[in-house]
């Protein structure tokens, strides 16, 4: 959790309160997608405000119940149940989420891959007693890796192999943070800070200040201190890191993140991955992307697309692109 929105009021539930400039801040926070959603904004209207606030938690609800793959009912679901099988019927939101997976996965030269949930499975972090897979159980299960893998027709999916499975995980949240931001504008709401799980957008300012200030955790002291904060405006921030899920045997530690590639959990000295974007999922694929492919190769990646900064902090030292200085607090 290296993002910490810094702007925020007490509340656990949905209350309003009033900042130095007589704005009405409200906070709305409820449990969706795994993880606490919150959602700061501006807006003196109560109806209004009531209306947003109905609209955007039955979307996350929505959103959760079609794609989440810990739902046996849901969409993802029965296509993974169907793998090896049987062509399942999808409808346009799928057949453009299997688009934006293609992208993502071009973008982050195959690292960010939705097919990757065998290899997330043997690495179970979670597990009352976790373990290392054999080198035979990591090739079988990159055997099942590949988003060239799966098979297409209009308004149809097949994974051609059983044990394939989808996992929208990699970006999902961070596609319901955008679509959020993107709910909040339709009711007139043009100051909000959405975060869920700490992926955040940032829509205009924060009540008074020139931005929404954005703490960034230090991975040395998780959950205790920040190294620094950033401005944001109008912009997704994701981050990445391993030092808080994983599991550590026999004296070394294993992150969460896993190199499809290599089919092991990722040890290339990457501690936090930062990543500012025009959106909060580029933002995420970004930041998973450049922890997996090392700081020379990942930043090189947004340098390239100029439309996105990052900065990695590393075992060693810290690396950033050319303007993520831009969005850095000074004191």
């Amino acid at each position: 959790m290296a993002l910490i929105a810094q702007f925020s009021t007490n509340s656990f539930a949905s209350m309003a309160s009033r900042s130095d400039s007589s704005e009405v801040l409200r906070v709305l926070r409820w449990n969706a997608l795994g993880t606490r959603c919150e959602v700061q904004y501006v807006c003196a209207d109560d109806n209004r405000a009531c209306a947003f606030e109905k609209e955007v938690v039955n979307w996350v609800a929505a959103f959760e119940t079609k794609y989440s793959r810990f739902r046996p009912d849901s969409l993802v679901s029965r296509i993974n149940a169907a793998a090896g099988r049987d062509w399942v019927s999808v409808d346009a939101e799928m057949e453009m989420f299997l688009d934006l997976s293609g992208s993502l996965y071009l973008l982050t030269q195959g690292v960010l891959d939705v097919t990757a949930l065998p290899l997330m499975r043997l690495w179970d972090y979670r597990a009352v007693q976790p373990r290392i897979p054999s080198e035979a159980e990591i090739a079988a299960a990159k055997r099942l890796v590949g988003f060239q893998k799966i098979q297409r027709k209009p308004g149809l999916v097949r994974l051609p192999e059983a044990g394939m499975a989808l996992d929208f995980g990699g970006w999902g949240k961070e596609y319901a943070v955008d679509i959020a931001a993107q709910i909040a504008r339709k009711h007139g709401i043009m100051k909000a800070l959405v975060d869920f799980g700490h992926d955040l957008f940032a829509v205009g300012t924060a009540p008074g200040k020139p931005a929404w200030h954005i703490g960034l955790e230090d991975p040395t002291h998780a959950g205790e201190a920040c190294w620094s904060s950033l401005a944001a405006r109008d912009v997704g921030v994701a981050s990445s890191g391993d030092y808080i899920r994983g599991f550590t045997l026999n004296g070394k530690r294993y992150g969460h993140i896993v190199d499809p590639r290599t089919g092991w959990p990722v040890a290339n000295g990457c501690r936090q991955v930062n990543v500012i974007a025009k959106a909060c999922v580029q933002a995420g694929a970004l930041s998973t992307a450049i922890f997996i492919l090392g700081p020379e190769v990942g930043l090189k990646i947004v340098q390239d697309l100029m439309t996105a900064e990052a900065c990695v902090v590393t075992d060693w030292e810290r690396h950033q692109t050319k303007g993520f200085y831009r969005y850095v607090v000074t004191k």
